[in-house]
């Protein structure tokens, strides 16, 4: 719509825009036509102006919600790092996807005056932080909402004795430089041991000093690589004894109104083989109801945890600081004791179990037509591994299922053939990314990597808590239950234009204007399907989504496909999951006033949101820290070796490989990729030649040599052993169109002499 046309009144572009930056919490469209003042034809011409910057890049859509490309999210958990010249406090956030850019900087504003509460934290401390404006210098303004725990400013390290006698501390972090430690201030501490050391002397020349915390335990033990990971990222996983002895004063529910009995409903678990706590159990039977033919009803029940876990209590601030269990290759630490989640909230077979049901009926053609939650008293008739149900079905059960074959299981995959053909209308995204396991040895370390294979008794058991999740987050939505749904936003239209760009390379097109949906994904994955470009094409598309996250604000979940979607199915290992419980209790009138979701502000909602998301994150980064430290030291002693591997990421300084046969992640210079200059196209991902036109792709095949492993940082250096290879038409064009435009830069050559004799 041009200027002229726009009825009288309406705000500018620029006004628009800035009250978008301005307003990162407050930006839908209802709250801008308000601001405004706008009705009629003016809050027409506003959609089309909203739809322009949309188009235009300059404003992006989260949902509802409209937002400046690149600006962070309302809250977040920051950690305090220093001071800028005048005083003021700056913070960065606790974990960051570095895919979105570089790490953000924060100045934390001053309390407001007049507060009963005033919150003044210092350098080191972890806050939950509500982000405002960003200023002209590119910091973000941000507002402290609550003090976490305070991060001890200590350095992770393994002692080491010298050649002279001596003793060092050889940090676990890459960046971080060694430091020497006097005898006197080993605090105990032996050659190998794991230690927190704090600087006591930083000098310009030489190491500085150092002097040790606190004796972590053996490097050589079999659980001190996820120590490692455990003590950098600040996980907690030692329970306070107030914890343990709530826990272990928790006792079992009576079978009382509203509570009903159905220990005769045949549920069972269907779990991993090496499973040790069971809080689901699923069961699937035909709908009798002549109403609808051909219809199912599936049953999924969850364990009751908020009978156990009450408001306020010890185990309660336990288990929201904590967020969520953290699942290590060698070790779990869990978000609740094991008294509460390998026993009593444990739904083990032929034994009373509390727990939460939902009862949900589907049509014929897997729609869901009718749910109801149930307060319940059950009794699990089987336990069975993914693999022991997969055998049954396909015609070889084992003395375990053999017995509910026919009266449980085909009823069961019945069942879940009707959801199925929901699943297919609905359309979510399908990406193919294999996830590899690793198995260790007896003596912790590495026996082999697996990729474990696919069996529709995991994706039986996937649909069904989808569905439960839906049903959830429906029920509370129509009740007006404020909770904490499970969002995941469409792709940023900055990442839909990259896509877009790097498809017309592969001849691929991707629809410009509209929205987007999983459907439009799901095309493009099948166009390229059992293609070189594959691996390719599956890469990028996952780069391009957004990241899941929990919140009060419902925006619905893109990559399923749903407009409403909370977290319900796991309380046991997720601080989300039991918030809804208490919600559904509420709502629902099923408790007895102390184990419901007490009354909450939205603001206490966002920051509890804000808090398990960042949980969230950092389990995922301590997870992959130990496994990428676990595969080094495997590779420790193979330097030399050539291996396969595939191009999983690119910067301007050189491509990361993951190798074939161990999902490790490694880093190749561009130094070492060939004597030509390559330089990163990020529009094409591909780092490219600029004198030949040839390079390396995202998702190429290729072969490495192992070249330098330093084990304990968890770091893999290559040498890149395949020659690049001709990128097309459009890549050459390219780059031949953009080759006399660098001046004065000496071409980047690699050292390739003797590459044959394992030489670093």
């Amino acid at each position: 719509m041009s200027k002229a046309a726009r009825p009288k009144g309406t705000p500018s572009r620029e006004a628009i825009a800035a009250f978008v930056r301005d307003n990162p919490q407050k930006a839908t469209k209802r709250d801008i036509a308000r601001a405004f003042g706008l009705k009629g034809g003016a809050r027409v011409a506003l959609k089309h102006v909203l739809r322009e910057l949309e188009e235009e890049g300059l404003i992006e859509k989260r949902g509802k919600r409209l937002a400046t490309p690149g600006s962070l999210p309302p809250v977040m958990v920051l950690e305090v790092t220093g001071r800028d010249p005048d005083g003021g406090l700056l913070a960065r956030p606790i974990e960051w996807d570095t895919e979105r850019g570089a790490v953000p900087r924060i100045a934390i504003a001053p309390p407001k005056k007049g507060r009963a509460k005033v919150i003044v934290p210092g350098v080191g401390d972890r806050v939950l932080t509500r982000i405002g404006e960003q200023a002209e210098d590119g910091a973000y303004a941000g507002r402290v909402i609550k003090r976490l725990d305070r991060k001890k400013a200590a350095v992770l390290g393994v002692v080491r004795r010298t050649d002279k006698g001596g003793y060092r501390i050889e940090p676990t972090e890459r960046k971080q430089s060694e430091m020497e430690v006097d005898k006197a201030d080993l605090g105990g501490a032996k050659p190998g041991d794991l230690v927190e050391v704090e600087t006591t002397r930083s000098g310009r020349h030489g190491l500085s000093k150092a002097k040790v915390l606190e004796v972590i335990g053996s490097l050589k033990s079999e659980k001190a690589v996820s120590m490692i990971a455990i003590h950098a990222h600040g996980i907690p996983h030692i329970f306070p004894d107030e914890v343990l002895a709530e826990a272990e004063a928790a006792k079992r529910p009576k079978l009382k109104p509203p509570r009903e009995d159905w220990r005769d409903v045949p549920l069972i678990t269907i779990d991993p083989e090496t499973a040790k706590d069971h809080d689901d159990a699923v069961h699937g039977a035909p709908d009798d109801d002549p109403k609808n033919p051909g219809g199912h009803i599936v049953t999924v029940a969850i364990a009751d945890v908020a009978h156990f876990v009450r408001p306020g209590s010890a185990l309660d601030r336990e288990a929201q600081k904590r967020g969520n269990s953290v699942y290590f290759p060698d070790r779990v630490v869990p978000m609740l004791p094991e008294r509460i989640s390998n026993d009593l909230c444990s739904l083990r077979e032929n034994e009373d179990r509390p727990a939460m049901a939902v009862r949900m009926v589907f049509d014929a053609s897997g729609r869901k037509t009718t749910h109801s939650f149930h307060r319940i008293m059950m009794r699990s008739h089987a336990k069975l591994s993914y693999e022991q149900a997969q055998q049954a079905i396909d015609g070889a059960p084992d003395e375990t299922a053999a017995p509910v074959l026919d009266t449980i299981l085909k009823p069961l995959w019945a069942a879940y053939r009707c959801l199925l053909k929901g699943r297919k209308d609905r359309e979510p995204l399908e990406l193919d990314i294999p996830e590899r396991e690793i198995v260790l040895g007896e003596d912790g370390t590495v026996d082999k990597v697996v990729v474990p294979p696919r069996l529709d008794a995991h994706k039986l058991i996937e649909e069904c808590m989808i569905q439960a999740n839906v049903a959830a987050a429906e029920t509370l939505e129509k009740k007006k239950q404020a909770l904490v749904f499970r969002i995941h936003d469409a792709p940023a239209l900055a990442k839909q234009e990259a896509l877009r760009e790097f498809l017309k390379t592969l001849d691929i097109p991707l629809a410009r204007g509209a929205q987007l949906r999983p459907s439009a994904f799901n095309a493009i994955l099948d166009r390229v399907e059992d293609t070189d470009h594959s691996p390719l094409v599956h890469g990028v598309v996952l780069r391009s989504q957004s990241q899941a996250e929990y919140s009060p604000d419902n925006i619905g979940h893109f990559g399923l496909n749903l407009k409403r979607y909370a977290h319900f199915t796991s309380p046991i290992r997720r601080y989300a999951d039991l918030i809804v419980h208490r919600a559904l209790i509420r709502a629902l009138g099923l408790g007895d006033g102390g184990d419901e979701l007490p009354e909450m502000e939205l603001d206490q909602l966002r920051e509890i949101a804000g808090l398990i998301s960042s949980a969230e994150r950092r389990a995922v980064n301590a997870e992959r820290d130990t496994v990428d430290r676990l595969i080094a030291e495997h590779l420790d002693g193979r330097v030399g070796e050539t291996f396969d591997a595939r191009v999983s990421g690119m910067t301007g300084s050189g491509l990361f490989v993951t190798l074939d046969a161990y999902g490790a992640d490694g880093f190749i210079p561009a130094s070492k990729l060939g004597e030509d200059y390559y330089r990163h196209d990020e529009a094409l991902h591909a780092m490219v030649g600029e004198r030949t036109g040839q390079g390396y792709r995202l998702g190429d095949a290729v072969e490495v040599r192992l070249a330098e492993v330093q084990a304990l940082a968890g770091a893999i250096r290559f040498d890149m052993e395949s020659d690049p290879r001709d990128l097309g038409k459009t890549m050459k064009s390219r780059h031949k169109a953009t080759r006399g435009q660098r001046s004065g830069r000496p071409a980047r050559r690699s050292q390739r002499a003797g590459r044959g004799k394992g030489k670093r």
